[in-house]
């Protein structure tokens, strides 16, 4: 099998090398976490947020077992967090760019580090965007940017767009009002889904100019983001002159990007594993969304995440049997 990707970076001495790196804090990642810091496995979650992902969006369930009534997805998440930690398990906030899977030990690379590990867990699920607009991939790296806090001091004093309805791209927006003179931030939604109080926090810089319920069409520009277009919410289209654009919308693609072609992906771009959620590459799992067998319901994701971490338990200490006596 071949692989596209090349980096072969340099492990720097002190790196901290985790047993197990789980990269998406939902459900699938969560209880995965739960499963392998019980097992004294030193684990690392990576994760946007809890409220950037698919259940952290959700306002209700009342189907999940042992939670009776209804809860917010975002409690849910927050409350199987705390149950891993408690265990052990280490989350931090970033988002993970690249990888190298092939190297040993794993090398993920973050916006805002870099982190090692013997096994890797992929739960980033499917909130990744398929189609693009106009304009967006050719003036990707000029321009158009998916990262604040990377590309952020290269916008000083200009003015720039943020484009999406979540809570890290309300962190990015604030983020940016410390570079750019004038933050214009637009909604799809006419309601952000984020903290209150960083969405009062948003509405209120005098830096942010928010836009309601408005459509990103089409980024402008030849050899630079000179513009953007956009629908309006009463379908009219309006041209806005920035100097960079940062798009944080969400769709129903498995988000595999961050890969670089190191798996493989079936006709419907979801990663493939066997029985127990191994991938192509040994040491690399994949649970919940970004498969397309996957069954979208929490507890679903949350069963496949108990699987994927006994098996990282076999495969890290050399056993031949997949079940564990967790209770030791």
């Amino acid at each position: 099998m071949e692989f596209n990707f090349q980096l072969t970076p340099s492990i720097p001495e002190q790196e901290e090398v985790y047993d197990v790196a789980i990269i998406g804090g939902g459900p699938a990642g969560t209880t995965a976490a739960i499963y392998t810091a019980r097992a004294n496995l030193k684990t690392l979650v990576i994760d946007k947020g809890i409220a950037n992902g698919a259940l952290g969006i959700t306002s209700k369930i009342a189907n999940y077992p042992g939670i009776p009534g209804e809860i917010s997805g975002e409690e849910l998440v927050r409350r199987m967090r705390q149950q891993a930690e408690s265990f052990g398990a280490v989350f931090v906030q970033d988002r993970i760019q690249a990888t190298d899977l092939l190297s040993d030990p794993k090398v993920l690379f973050g916006n805002n580090g870099t982190y090692t590990a013997r096994a890797v867990i992929i739960a980033t699920g499917s909130m990744g965007r398929g189609n693009r607009v106009p304009g967006e991939d050719r003036l990707l790296g000029r321009g158009v940017s998916y990262c604040a806090t990377c590309d952020a001091a290269f916008f000083r004093d200009a003015e720039v767009a943020v484009v999406g309805s979540s809570e890290e791209a309300v962190e990015e927006a604030l983020f940016l009002t410390q570079f750019a003179s004038m933050v214009h931030f637009l909604s799809p939604k006419r309601e952000i889904h984020a903290d209150a109080e960083l969405v009062k926090e948003l509405t209120e810089h005098p830096k942010v100019i928010v836009y309601w319920g408005v459509t990103l069409r089409e980024v402008l520009g030849e050899q630079k983001v000179e513009a953007i277009r956009y629908r309006t919410p009463i379908g009219t289209e309006e041209t806005l002159p920035v100097d960079c654009v940062f798009i944080y919308l969400q769709g129903g693609h498995p988000i595999t990007d961050f890969l670089g072609g190191q798996l493989p992906l079936n006709e419907g771009g979801c990663l493939m594993v066997d029985s127990e959620y191994q991938t192509a590459i040994a040491g690399v799992y994949a649970v919940g969304d970004v498969l397309c067998n996957h069954v979208k319901q929490a507890v679903v994701a949350a069963a496949e995440g108990a699987v994927a971490a006994m098996a990282v338990e076999k495969h890290l200490r050399g056993r031949k049997k997949l079940v564990v006596d967790w209770s030791k």
